[in-house]
């Protein structure tokens, strides 16, 4: 199917690998003009390389909002304008509530909600005065379920979460799309580093139905998807990718 973003203008977050690489993938793929943000060099210029399709890339310390501005500002500039923004950054370290200090959570704060604002308050402005635009926001399936010891991610992609919705309302007549994509556990060095490899891991895979870890190749499918033509009326959505391990009714 031709998701119809073929020449359309998409800035990925953290995009040098996981998640973020696999969605950048994904838009290339569709023919989407793409420039990456990475926090290495060497490595958003072997991605970028790897993706090829005309892939650019840009250093950008997406662990606050200064840095989250300036990733989209200067993609704007190389690229004459954003069309596509998949919002995406580093996580905040794990850690249970209590042995997590109250000092820790400005920082996590800053990485995980200050920096999504960030960057859809530098790329919608653009996106509403074109009448079309998609904001994809990777977060967590902990928005809706917390994880154990990963206080300071379900605290603060929670509010991010509030912040993606409210913003969805407000420019939804302008022809732009705002939606969050929640995933569960993929296959990706976060979560090895979160959990292993060991009992830690196969004891959170019995919670999953379909008892595997997420592939990244799938999830950037469902990226893509949200940013076509044709998920031009989904807008304010949370969707949960995990294997059907959130099983509430709402």
């Amino acid at each position: 199917m031709d998701l119809g973003i073929a020449g359309k203008r998409a800035v990925v977050g953290a995009a040098s690998a996981g998640l973020g690489y696999a969605s950048a993938e994904a838009l290339v793929a569709e023919g989407a003009r793409v420039t990456l943000c990475g926090s290495d060099a060497g490595r958003a210029e072997a991605a970028a390389a790897k993706l090829g399709g005309g892939t650019d890339w840009l250093v950008a310390d997406l662990s606050g909002p200064d840095g989250a501005t300036a990733c989209v500002e200067r993609a704007a500039e190389r690229m004459g304008g954003v069309d596509i923004l998949v919002v995406n950054g580093p996580g905040p370290a794990p850690g249970t509530v209590s042995e997590t200090p109250l000092a820790a959570y400005q920082a996590a704060l800053d990485r995980s909600l200050l920096a999504v604002v960030a960057m859809c308050l530098a790329a919608t402005p653009g996106m509403r005065e074109r009448g079309w635009g998609r904001v994809v926001a990777i977060t967590s399936l902990g928005v809706r379920q917390p994880y154990p010891n990963l206080a300071l991610s379900n605290t603060a992609r929670t509010g991010a979460t509030g912040f993606l919705r409210t913003l969805a309302r407000e420019i939804a007549p302008d022809g732009v799309t705002v939606n969050s994509v929640q995933p569960g556990l993929h296959e990706t060095g976060r979560v090895r580093s979160v959990y292993g490899d060991g009992d830690a891991l196969a004891e959170t895979l019995g919670t999953i139905p379909a008892g595997r870890l997420g592939s990244p190749a799938d999830f950037g499918s469902i990226v893509a998807f949200l940013c076509s033509e044709q998920a031009g009326y989904l807008t304010g959505a949370a969707i949960p990718v995990d294997g059907g391990a959130y099983q509430a009714l709402l």
